[in-house]
């Protein structure tokens, strides 16, 4: 029977099946390695694969050759990579690593020297992202090498497999692999779906940067996660146009009318994957192992112990040969020390499974000894006795072991039994030593079997971390200029020579080897050698003497050849012999440098310019910053090295990061120029524990006092970004050098040839406070307080769970509580464990999330390893719907944020002071129900339910008092726009600022990136004029353009409300874009906030001399209806010289006849539809005014209709749409004034309690119609006349040319939802702006989103078709379903939008057309609209098919409205993702096509067939829906 000997061949033989290239690392392409003497047999007999479809193909790669960028080709061209290495590659692999951790790829890597290998090669690259999976045995090398590859395909993720071949010198042979098991393992489905995936990125790496996504089916099936794909680049949606435009036209515009539009991109809408964490690996190896265990009987997990399950003490090992150890065990006496004790191994090094470690470890165990088999220790204490302390310390466990941690050396089995009782003596003793070194430091030179050498038993020296690194990194080539003393930690500040002296002998030493050099060149060109062959290879060396990684290999090889020339020129050369390599030469200093930066050597050698590396190591903890600098005199070199310009700079801490100081000093090392490494070591004393120093670390790293990134100048040249993060908090002093103004990076963002001179991390400044101030300033107040703490912590997206926490926390004060409220995010959480009481207050976001205040907070709860809230009582309250997500399997979204923190909370060993409390949208009073019963319960435990002389609550602060406090909408805003630290206004001016037209907005596309990096959102502000009737003239056009380019992100959107819309102006810029509006004869008040916002009017081409009568209709409206506060005028448009800011002193008086203080309960909004259009949807607003017509064609009057409006809340059947009821007619001299009575009846009456049910439909809903119409008929002295009849034929525009009944020409245009912006293919802004210059008319702004070009003469008729051809606006040759298309702004602008609307409708149409054109359905008019949110923009729920946002990638379906805009429609399917939208969209289309009745239109049709039943009444929006909600509970 066939058998596998070594571990080589059996991972050989693994990685073969399962892979399509092999890279197999050799020490020269002629000499094999333990792996590729197999690979290369079976490759040449041409051995089948399992994943591979031909013959995998194996390349044989130098070990010196930077092996791993072999393997990125591969990767990018969807093959299977595999890596076959020796452990020497590694440490100078880690930039490759850090890339290749996000792909599939396997290496296989074989630890050397093989019986007693450094494993600092694998500590050293552990936090790179690659999974880690060790083995001990031969037979393990199988498995675990099959369990790699299996886990790389599942989890998308690269993994390393690491192996000491000596460990299995003593096993018997294996059999071979079993196939059938291995084809099951590694599940080819999925191997496929990654083969599929090429990457068309022309950079280096592929998809740099993206997370790597689990696609395992058990993800799916075992832990609720649906599958996802392999490659990163099918994470997300694979869209070609900027992700960063606000929006992009999918038309095609190639073509004149003369042609067909075709769809531009085919993007597929799909939710943002998860990105692989722990939880997901673990499950996947159990996944995996439970397979293996099923088919062989072999038991695998993350951490293997063996020895008693009730032994006391306990040996954790991460070294060679553990089987040694084990036997030895086994054979004790009860005399020897190391009786009835355990040992443990990592079978799964990382990620690190603390749980895991905790479950494999009897509870019984007091002590451990922890080995480490790293012989290039560059801290005092070992990376795995710092996983294994800050996991235990972080466990549920009564008692956490006492760890002493050693350095394992070269033990022999004669020496194994005096090793062991020196270690387990040493554990045992009162006072254990730490780091002692076990065995001789090196191995012996001879053969390792059979030799003995006599035990060691010693404490190594005090450690330089980061000089050991230096010399890690660069062996022979470091050259070190100058030294430090080695009586601080290495980290002192008395140096040896200055930074000066240092530089100058670094000058010295260049111009010495530029001289060896030059006597070099001239030695080639003598004959005083003895051959030939010297001057060859000293030719060759001086070509690339300036080149280090040339220079360095063929160095060798010269120095070889003049040592056996033997000639006196040889001898000489030889005398230099360093010279002949490149060194890697670098200052070290301490931050004393830091001082004085100007006059210092650190000043020259910046501005030297030179190749030279300086590295400072600055001790100072965390705790003591601000003692140790009172007077503030240090500076902070990399920022002043950053300005500085020329400088590569990076920001290290070897106990946050060790791989990034490795990858830091790297990059450091291979720039060309002057480069600075700053390092942190905190270091108070000697005795200093591990804890101590990491968590000194953690609190300077994590909270930005040092924070940890890279910079390279020169990145921009190979299209990378110059600063790169590689930590979660930055300082504000960093931030500024960072800080570019918003208006400049979003023109960068619009044209990326500017990206060289633009810095893409652009923003307002990073908070000033940090967490810790925060904190430190809470327990400042409270200090002086009686009675227990309690700290209130709360994750909100809407302000609900905030606003309750700080209500908890005045009430707590009421009863004598020291109260603190912070949002979670805020927190700093390595305090947690600190606290008495606790509560979380978090309301419910997308699928089940965290608020984006509380996400960082629940990362580290979840995550966490040191977290001990033994000492912690807690309880949660919880915010969400029952019913938002209505079906079955969806039901566990509900409240999930606040459950899962309160599992975790207790997991951690935290106290319940009472149950969580759930509150419920869906209760009779939403979340209070469940607020109030909860609320009770928590003072009662905490002994304060009982508290009498309570003072009263002050109310909560709304809306109306904002308006009632804010002197007619002045509030604060002038203080808000002349404060220059925030882009950001407050939440009351927010609210104001909507009154004057503008809201603030941030970039949510930008929003998780900038969060992560310690920044304010990208803060802008949109502005949206007031327009009556949509009129503009050509010169108000180009004066729009110029606002938008010059002060916005470049693009207008016409809106739904026939008006333009700015986006991306950010604070500074404004003020400036209010007064270029009014410059404009336009403005902006009015056109947001509670009041009677633009009035719109029917656009009408054909008509225009009822146009004209209806416009100025709409404007007498408009102007009668305007607030009459000086405010607006005051804030924006008044200079600084404007003497008239003041009225009566200093007091501003102001008058309000129509609105008073207060203002309208809610918006309003008037439309004017003029029949056959119902262009407008007049039943869709507060007031609709219906045009009649005298005979002879002039306006007459108005139809009026109240009490329209399409606001609701998903899931909330208290609110709903409505419809607008018929009042009856009045004349056209009347309208005004009915508009301002039903305005002032609704002012008087709406709903000023409840924002949710104040607007004019529920006003009238709740009085009933004929009593409010009686109030508005009492306030007007009048009654309304009877209904006029009128009828409409449809509420969609009429696109192309038309001619009015004066004779001038009128051309409708199509701007897909409104966006009119310049891409490469359609430059449509530009287009415009030139026939603006010439245009005679008017524009008209459609409520559909379009422009009409109005009142073109026949004499300027063919000047104004070439304009529209040459740049491509006459094209309207689209399908009737496109035409008929409207969405919102949504996403990534709008603060409310759930889910993308604008920029993805396009997409959707594009996938239903083809069902139109095979129906023979293009040309017809289907009425279909999206919103990211059900607040309406776009009047969704009028259309005939709507889709409204629920989540991030999930939408409502609603059916059945009126084609003419006169029914709503009704929810068809609750949340369902674009694969669903087209299941149902397709058949639905063909089955109309086929049975629909002569002139019947969609919404007509899916009534009278029964698939949604007719909405008669707003009030019956929610009933007989066709999806039944479950009522199970969640």
């Amino acid at each position: 029977m066939a058998s596998v000997i070594s571990p080589g061949e059996a991972v050989a033989r693994i990685a073969y099946l399962s892979s399509d290239t092999i890279i197999s690392v050799q020490p020269s392409l002629d000499t094999e390695s333990e792996f590729s003497v197999f690979l290369h047999q079976y490759a040449a007999n041409k051995a089948s694969s399992l994943v591979c479809k031909d013959v995998p193909e194996v390349q044989s790669v130098r070990h010196n050759a930077d092996p791993l960028l072999s393997a990125v080709q591969p990767v990018r061209d969807g093959r299977i990579t595999s890596v076959t290495t020796t452990s020497g590659v590694l440490v100078k692999s880690i930039p490759h690593l850090y890339k290749l951790a996000q792909h599939p790829v396997v290496i296989h890597v074989s630890l050397h020297p093989t019986g007693y290998p450094d494993y600092a090669d694998i500590t050293s690259i552990r936090n790179t992202g690659f999974t880690f999976l060790q083995s001990n045995s031969l037979q393990e090398a199988q498995d675990l090498a099959l369990s790699a590859h299996a886990l790389a395909i599942r989890s998308g993720k690269g993994v390393i497999h690491f192996f000491d071949a000596a460990n299995s010198k003593s096993d018997q042979p294996i059999p071979h692999e079993n196939r059938e098991l291995v084809s099951n393992v590694l599940n080819r489905d999925l191997a496929q779906q990654f083969q599929s995936n090429r990457s068309e990125e022309s950079t280096l790496y592929v998809s740099e940067g993206k997370p790597s996504t689990a696609i395992g089916a058990e993800l799916a099936s075992g832990a609720g996660k649906a599958d996802l794909p392999t490659s990163p680049a099918q994470a997300t949606p694979a869209d070609t146009r900027d992700p960063s435009t606000a929006s992009s036209s999918s038309s095609d515009r190639r073509a004149s009318s003369s042609h067909a539009s075709e769809a531009e991109s085919a993007t597929t809408l799909s939710s943002q994957p998860k990105p692989v964490d722990s939880d997901d690996i673990d499950f996947i190896c159990s996944s995996i192992w439970s397979q293996i265990k099923t088919s062989t009987g072999r038991s695998y997990s993350a951490f293997q112990y063996t020895g008693p399950q009730n032994a006391e003490a306990a040996l954790f090992l991460f070294g060679s040969d553990p089987g040694l150890f084990s036997r030895e065990f086994d054979a004790a006496s009860t005399s020897d020390f190391f009786s009835h004790v355990g040992l443990i191994t990592p079978t799964l090094y990382r990620p690190w499974l603390s749980e895991r470690l905790v479950e494999a470890l009897p509870k019984s165990v007091k002590k451990i000894a922890v080995l480490e088999q790293i012989k290039r220790k560059t801290t005092r204490w070992g990376p795995i006795l710092l996983d294994l302390l800050t996991a235990l310390k972080g466990s549920e466990l009564e008692k956490v072991p006492a760890i002493v941690g050693y350095q394992l050396g070269y033990i022999e089995y004669t020496t194994v039994t005096q090793a062991l009782s020196g270690i387990f003596q040493n554990l045992l003793s009162n006072h254990p030593i730490q780091n002692l070194e076990i065995g001789a430091h090196d191995a012996p030179t001879l053969s390792l079997a059979g030799v003995q050498k006599e035990l060691e038993l010693s404490q190594p020296a005090l450690e330089n971390a980061y000089m050991k690194i230096l010399d890690q990194v660069f062996g022979q080539r470091l050259y070190i200029a100058n030294a430090l003393k080695a009586n601080n930690a290495g980290v002192t500040s008395t140096l040896k020579s200055s930074p000066e002296y240092g530089f100058g002998s670094l000058v010295a030493r260049a111009e010495h080897r530029r001289r060896f050099v030059g006597e070099a060149q001239t030695a080639a060109k003598t004959r005083d050698f003895t051959t030939d062959i010297p001057q060859k290879w000293l030719s060759q060396w001086a070509l690339v003497a300036d080149k280090a990684d040339e220079v360095n290999n063929i160095a060798p090889e010269v120095i070889a050849r003049l040592s056996t020339d033997g000639s006196p020129a040889a001898s000489t050369l030889l005398q230099s012999k360093g010279l002949f390599y490149k060194e890697s030469q670098w200052l070290i200093g301490s931050d004393a440098w830091s001082y004085d930066l100007g006059n210092s050597g650190v000043h020259h050698v910046i501005a030297s310019g030179k190749n030279v590396n300086m590295l400072i190591v600055d001790s100072t903890p965390y705790s003591e910053r601000a003692a140790q600098d009172a007077a503030r005199r240090k500076k902070d070199i990399g920022l002043y090295a950053m300005n500085y310009g020329n400088t590569y700079v990076a920001s290290v801490a070897v106990y946050s990061s060790y791989t990034q100081v490795l990858q830091a000093m790297m990059e450091a090392e291979a720039y060309d120029g002057p480069s600075v490494v700053i390092a942190y070591l905190p270091y108070n004393k000697e005795t200093d524990s591990p804890l101590v120093t990491l968590q000194e670390t953690k609190k300077a790293v994590d909270l930005g006092y040092w924070p940890l990134y890279r910079w390279d100048p020169k990145a921009e040249e190979k299209g990378e970004e110059c600063f790169k993060l590689d930590s979660e908090r930055i300082k504000q002093e960093l931030q500024e050098f960072l800080k570019r103004d918003n208006h400049m990076s979003q023109l960068m963002r619009r044209h990326p040839q500017y990206h060289a001179n633009l810095s893409e991390s652009y923003g307002s400044e990073v908070r000033k406070v940090q967490k810790r101030n925060a904190k430190d300033a809470y327990e400042a107040l409270l200090e002086g307080l009686q009675g227990a703490p309690m700290t209130i912590l709360f994750a909100s997206d809407n302000g609900n769970a905030e606003n309750l926490s700080k209500r908890l926390g005045n009430r707590g004060k009421a009863r004598g509580l020291k109260t603190m409220v912070m949002a979670m995010d805020d927190y700093p959480l390595e305090d947690l464990g600190n606290e008495e009481n606790v509560v979380c207050i978090t309301s419910t976001a997308g699928q089940g999330e965290f608020p984006q205040n509380g996400r960082n907070f629940w990362e580290g709860v979840k995550n966490s390893t040191d977290l001990d809230l033994a000492n912690v009582h807690f309880t949660v309250f919880a915010l969400g719907d029952s019913h938002y997500w209505p079906r079955k399997e969806d039901k566990h979204y509900y409240n999930k944020p606040g459950k899962d923190l309160f599992s975790r909370l207790a997991a951690l060993g935290g106290k319940e002071i009472v149950e969580i409390g759930l509150g419920d949208d869906q209760e009779p009073d939403g979340y209070q129900t469940g607020y109030g019963e909860w609320e009770p319960k928590l003072w009662d435990a905490m002994g304060v339910g009982n508290v009498e002389g309570l003072p009263d609550e002050p109310p909560p602060i709304t809306n109306e008092d904002i308006k009632i406090e804010s002197n007619f909408l002045r509030g604060t805003i002038v203080e808000g726009l002349n404060d220059p630290t925030t882009g950001a206004i407050s939440a009351a001016d927010q609210q104001l600022t909507k009154f004057h037209g503008t809201y603030m907005q941030d970039d949510r596309d930008l929003r998780d990136e900038r969060k992560a990096q310690g920044l304010e959102p990208a803060y802008s502000f949109m502005i949206r004029c007031r327009l009556p009737a949509g009129v503009a003239t050509p010169d108000q056009w180009m004066q729009m353009d110029e606002i938008s380019t010059n002060l916005g992100n470049e693009t207008i959107k016409l809106t739904t409300r026939q008006t333009f819309q700015f986006h991306g102006v950010v604070k500074g810029k404004l003020k400036p874009a209010m007064q270029a509006i009014n410059r404009a004869l336009m403005t902006t008040i009015a056109a947001c906030g509670d009041v009677n916002r633009n009035v719109m009017c029917s656009a009408l081409p054909e008509m225009s001399a009822l146009h004209a009568e209806a416009h100025a209709a709409a404007k007498k409206i408009s102007d009668h209806l305007l607030p009459s506060t000086t405010a607006y005028h005051e804030i924006w448009l008044q200079d600084e010289n404007d003497k008239k800011v003041q009225v009566a002193g200093d007091a501003v008086q102001d008058f309000e006849p129509l609105y008073g203080p207060t203002y309208l309960p809610r918006k309003f909004k008037i439309t004017i539809a003029v029949p056959p259009h119902n262009d407008t949807d007049v039943y869709a607003h507060d007031i609709g005014l219906i045009a009649i017509k005298n005979d002879d064609g002039t306006l007459k009057g108005f139809n009026v209709l109240a009490g329209g409006g399409m606001g609701a809340t998903h899931n909330m059947k208290k609110t709903y749409p409505q419809v607008g009821r018929m009042f009856g007619y009045v004349d056209k001299e009347e309208v005004h004034l009915v508009c301002e009575k039903i305005m002032l009846v609704q002012k008087d009456n709406g709903d000023r309690k409840n924002r949710k049910h104040a607007r004019l439909k529920y006003t009238i809903d709740d009085m009933g119609v004929d009593v409010f119409k009686g109030k508005v008929e009492e306030l007007w002295g009048r009654k309304f006349g009877d209904e006029k009849p009128f009828h409409f034929d449809s509420n969609i525009d009429t696109f192309g040319w038309l001619r009015d009944e004066k004779g001038m020409n009128h051309f409708t245009m199509f701007i897909e939802n409104g966006r009119v912006e310049d891409t490469a293919e359609f430059p449509m802004k530009t287009g415009l702006r030139e026939i603006a210059k010439v245009h005679k008319g008017e524009f008209r702004l459609t409520g559909n989103q379009h422009l009409i070009l109005s009142n073109v003469a026949d004499g300027d008729l063919d000047t104004m078709k070439d304009l529209l051809k040459k740049h491509k606006l006459d094209n309207t040759n689209f399908s009737g379903m496109r035409l008929s298309s409207s969405a919102c702004v949504a996403f990534p602008t709008c603060g409310l939008a759930m889910a993308e609307s604008e920029r993805y409708l396009p997409e959707l149409i594009s996938k239903l057309e083809g069902v139109l054109e095979e129906n023979g359905m293009r040309q017809d008019s289907i009425v279909m609209r999206m919103t990211g949110c059900p607040n309406g923009c776009a009047r969704p729920w009028l259309a005939e098919v709507a889709f409204v946002g629920k989540a991030y990638g999930a939408y409502n379906m609603y059916l059945g409205g009126g084609y003419h805009g006169n029914r709503l429609n009704k929810l068809y399917r609750s949340s369902i993702k674009e694969e669903e939208i087209l299941g149902i969209m397709k058949p639905l289309l063909k089955r109309y096509a086929l049975e629909r009745e002569e002139g019947e239109k969609l919404g007509d049709f899916v009534v009278r067939i029964g698939m949604i039943k007719a909405t008669r009444d707003g009030r019956d929006f929610h009933e007989d829906t066709a999806e039944v909600e479950s009522d199970d509970e969640a």
